[in-house]
């Protein structure tokens, strides 16, 4: 039986779902502003590792798992207006990034991906139902959601109100009731993204994206909502509280999953800090997806992960020792020892170590492929898997990029074939390749 940390209760608890055949998984997405870090793919890798143990305990047809796009945001705005392009250029160009990125690290693509923009009707719809309770008032433009109308708020955070009203950040206006009340509904001026609503022409906060989605797509209470450490406030306290308020009580969700941060040093890796280095920059300097994979498997999920250099070489003498041990045999039955480490709160590292022990090549195969490694031939793993044909295509497809100056996608392409071991060098009759 699975066992999960829950964050609202604060211990380890039997994973019962609901409707064992339809189990509903929600884990917060990207804001497609900007390339994602390695520490961005962290919760991408965890919840994937997560679904892949659900669906082999319960079926692969078992679970509903949605990932949300965040595709309207102020970062956006400011991203658009500096290239001098519509929002919905940067968000394409990063939402696709972002695919290619968590696709190399062999993350699933999710059952059900909501994007912001495609869901403001039923934004729209739950923040008019918490004006009509009174959890919620129009001020200024603006729709706030009244923090002192739900009685539960900080259940989750489990901070008191002086803590809560630092933590957020909150905005100091003078259109609000309270200190602690935040944005559902914001104005948006000329120019500037939005769309026709009850209370004027604008686009909605972030908290409230989330609590409509998953009462569109999954339901009032979800089995799982995971996302990282840093949402717990005020992000996942809001959505809780927004639909808490609107389903007369019913909660959000009935596990509550967070991981932890992924630091390069003191601080955890963040954007703003500038302490990031991105899976495309790895990718690129010819570290396979499958080794950052194993690399962000290799600490328990709750716990800090510190990014080196040693770390991904280890990942990578790891595999190098596991393909060798498999070699090309087919799939068997996967082992109980992995099965049971990762049914103890996905204790990835505990199923990494006895998973090193497998001696069956079937059964390795198998307890790997659980953990999403091992996808590769040994041949494949060891000399590279891409033939001269398909070379020669990806080469052509890069000079037809570069002569219609999409030097973005011919960039790409040399990063892709780097990643796989093909070194290009352009020269005055073409451009030739190599291996490393």
């Amino acid at each position: 039986m699975i066992r999960l940390h829950d964050t609202m209760a604060r211990q380890k608890r039997p994973f019962v779902p609901a409707n064992p055949q339809r189990i509903t998984m929600y884990v917060c997405g990207p804001t497609v502003y900007g390339r994602a870090h390695i520490g961005n793919a962290r919760p991408a890798v965890v919840f994937d590792t997560l679904a892949r143990l659900i669906r082999h305990e319960f079926g692969q047809n078992s679970l509903v798992y949605a990932r949300n796009v965040t595709d309207v945001d102020d970062k956006i705005i400011a991203a658009a207006q500096a290239e001098g392009v519509d929002p919905s250029v940067i968000t394409e160009r990063y939402e696709r990034h972002y695919l290619e990125d968590m696709g190399a690290l062999g993350v699933d693509a999710p059952d059900i991906a909501p994007h912001a923009t495609k869901e403001i009707g039923a934004m729209v719809a739950m923040i008019e139902r918490l004006i009509e309770g009174g959890h919620a008032y129009e001020a200024m433009g603006h729709v706030l959601f009244s923090v002192p109308s739900d009685p539960d708020y900080g259940a989750l955070s489990k901070r008191d109100r002086d803590q809560m009203i630092a933590g957020a950040r909150v905005e100091v206006a003078p259109y609000k009731r309270d200190p602690a009340d935040f944005v559902l509904w914001k104005p948006s001026p000329d120019g500037v993204i939005g769309w026709d609503s009850p209370w004027g022409r604008g686009r909605p906060g972030w908290h409230v994206e989330c609590s409509a989605m998953i009462e569109r797509h999954l339901g009032e209470t979800i089995d799982i909502h995971g996302g990282g450490l840093d949402l717990i406030f005020p992000h996942h306290e809001n959505e809780i509280a927004q639909s808490r308020c609107v389903h007369g009580g019913v909660p959000l969700a009935r596990f509550w999953v967070h991981n932890g941060f992924l630091d390069m040093g003191a601080e955890k890796m963040s954007k703003s800090l500038g302490n990031i280095v991105t899976p495309a920059e790895l990718l690129a300097q010819g570290h396979r997806g499958e080794t950052l994979r194993l690399a962000l498997l290799s600490a328990h999920y709750r716990q800090p992960l510190p990014w080196t250099d040693t770390l991904v070489a280890q990942a990578k003498a790891t595999l190098d020792g596991l393909y060798r041990k498999a070699a090309d045999a087919e799939p068997g039955e996967v082992d109980a020892g992995v099965v049971e480490a990762l049914e103890d709160d996905l204790n990835t590292p505990l199923a990494l170590s006895r998973l090193s022990a497998v001696d069956d090549a079937r059964a390795l195969k198998a307890s790997a492929q659980l953990l999403g490694l091992l996808g590769r031939t040994s041949e494949q793993w060891f000399q590279g898997d891409t033939d001269a044909g398909a070379i020669d295509l990806r080469i052509a497809e890069r000079a037809a990029a570069k002569k219609a100056r999409d030097f973005a996608t011919a960039d790409r392409i040399r990063d892709e074939l780097k990643a796989d071991g093909i070194i290009l060098e352009d020269g005055a009759a073409g451009t030739t390749w190599r291996r490393e």
